[in-house]
This record gives C-alpha cells, structure tokens and sequence, in this order.
C-alpha cells in the first residue's frame, strides 16, 4: 500500500509546485483561453485565462508512474498502457490547443483530424492489450458468460476510448468540474483496483488522483487555469483504459454518469433540432442549461460533483 500513497502524494506536490510557474509563464507570454461566442454570455470575463493546465499534471502522472514503476519493478503491460492513452490523447488535445492558441481562436484542429488520431489510439492500445493475451472478452451484464467475439470486444472498446474522451472534454466547461469529476471516477477505480488486489492500477489511479487535487488548487472558482483539450482528453480515454483493464468496462456507465449525461445532452439537442427544428435544452452541454436557468457557477459545479460522487458510491456499494 506504501507505494499508490507516496504516488498520490509526490503527484499532488509535484503539480501543486509546478503549476505557479506555468501560470506565470503564460501570462508573460499571453498564452489564454479563447471563449466561444456562442457560449454563455458571462463567461466572457474567463477569455484570457491561461490553458494546458493539462499538460502539467499529465507530465507529473507520468513522472510519477515510471520512477515508481521502474524502482519497484512495477512496469507491467497494464501501467505502459494506461501511459499510452494519457500520452497520446493528451498529444492529440495539445495539438488542439496549441492551434487555438496559435490561431487566437476557438477552433484547434478539425473533427475528422481529432477522431482519426483518436481512432487510432483505441487500435494501437487493443493491439497491445490482445497481443499481451490479457483477457480481452466482453462482460456483460446481468450474465456470467461474457462475449468471446473478439471483433465485437474490439469495436466496443474503440467507442468506449473515443467516447469517454470526448465525454470529459464535454464535461471541462465550469471551472473545477471536469477536474472535480475525475477526481471521484480516478479514486472509485482505486477502490476497486484495490478490492482486487491491484497495486499497479491502484498506483495510478491514486497518481492520478493526487495530480488533479493539486490542480484543483489553481481550478476552482475563479480558475486561475484551465486543463485545456491535453488535459480532458487524456482524462477521458485514461478512464475507459482504467475500466477495461479492471474488466468492468460497464462500471463507467455509473461511475462516470455525469460524463454520459453531458454527452447525451449533446446528442439529443443535435439529434432534435435536426429532426424537429427545437431545442430540448437552453444551452448543451447540460451543465450550460442549469446556469440559464439562473444557477450560478459553483452551485452548478457542486452539484454535479454530488450527482458523480452518488453515482460512484452506489456503483461500490452494489457491485463487488
């Protein structure tokens, strides 16, 4: 157990020391956040704030997962995958970002750009994952006989990579939130990670843990950063990589139901002014919606985190 406590705590000081410096540096050098027009009115004070906030505690996780991995000869194929996904959707939402802040605009790269590279992602990790012949069957649930198919295993993880990524890029509107959220979903996986004996991914998910308390330092209301596209994305696939490798890939359903949630909102606004020229919301993601309907920013913030945090406990408490 010594070894996940010392990972979340040198990740927390680690992003809670660096961070100062990072925001200094890009206000010298007018690195902000461009806010969309089409976003809420009052957000418009926040077009400035310095971005890539990610980009810290994902080299800190990093860090922190090799020293420990490689001092106490826990560099299993399970860690190196997990550092793949963070890497490589964190690379994808740097290049994001970094065209936004190049460009002085809203707009980093193109849908079809992030969804290939994303693609791409979910088919090197299931390439390392089947070949590595860990288990690679489909529970399902409410059946103890889970899909063999490995076609069918492989499609399912590529959206849950890809979906789960974009999910908590959704989620990153409000300042804290996202950061908040994934702090419940990181520590419900070292839960289990711990239930089942793991010390490898209770490491990480507690790294992780540490390195976004100590972003939420700098996060919360008013955000003196942003974790920024290289920071959302990698926290989503990292989640989806966490619950296939623990092999409850369903568990996320609850365990990150406010993600699922915001993304259906999305989908359903899209989907209804497609089809019936109306909106079913005032704003999506949802978490706009509750602030037009006059909630303020950290009421919204709070109970979202309680949604996530009820959502997770009930998860633990049901399923063992």
């Amino acid at each position: 157990m010594q070894v996940p406590i010392v990972a979340l705590i040198s990740a927390c000081l680690l992003t809670s020391l660096i961070l100062p410096f990072f925001i200094s540096y890009q206000r010298r050098h007018d690195e902000g956040q461009q806010i969309r027009e089409e976003g809420p009115k009052w957000h418009a004070k926040k077009s400035g704030t310095p971005i890539m906030g990610g980009l810290v505690f994902l080299s800190v996780i990093i860090l922190v997962l090799l020293v420990l991995g490689a001092i106490f000869h826990q560099l299993t194929t399970s860690l190196w995958l997990f550092i793949l996904v963070i890497f490589l959707y964190g690379a994808i939402g740097f290049s994001d970002d970094f065209i936004k802040l190049a460009k002085k605009r809203n707009m980093g790269l193109t849908a079809i750009q992030k969804f290939s590279a994303q693609i791409l992602t979910a088919v090197l990790f299931l390439v390392i994952l089947m070949n590595d012949h860990q288990p690679h069957a489909l529970p399902m649930p409410g059946t103890l006989n889970p899909v063999q198919a490995p076609i069918i295993f492989a499609i399912f993880v590529g959206i849950w990579l890809v979906g789960f990524s974009n999910a908590v890029n959704l989620s990153d509107g409000l300042d804290g939130l996202a950061g908040g959220l994934n702090v419940i979903a990181y520590g419900s996986y070292a839960v289990l990670a711990y239930r089942d004996h793991n010390q490898v991914m209770l490491m990480v998910c507690l790294a992780v843990v540490g390195a976004l308390v100590g972003f939420l330092f700098f996060n919360h209301k008013p955000a003196q950063i942003f974790m920024g596209d290289v920071g959302s994305l990698a926290l989503g696939g990292g989640l989806a990589a966490i619950s296939v490798i623990l092999q409850r890939p369903w568990s996320l359903l609850l365990i990150g139901l406010v993600f699922v949630l915001e993304t259906a909102s999305v989908i359903l606004q899209v989907g209804s002014f497609k089809l019936f020229h109306r909106r079913i919301f005032l704003m999506t993601p949802i978490h706009h919606h509750f602030e037009k309907l006059g909630w303020s920013e950290t009421k919204v913030v709070i109970v979202f985190w309680l949604v996530g945090l009820l959502s997770s406990i009930l998860y633990l408490s049901l399923f063992h």
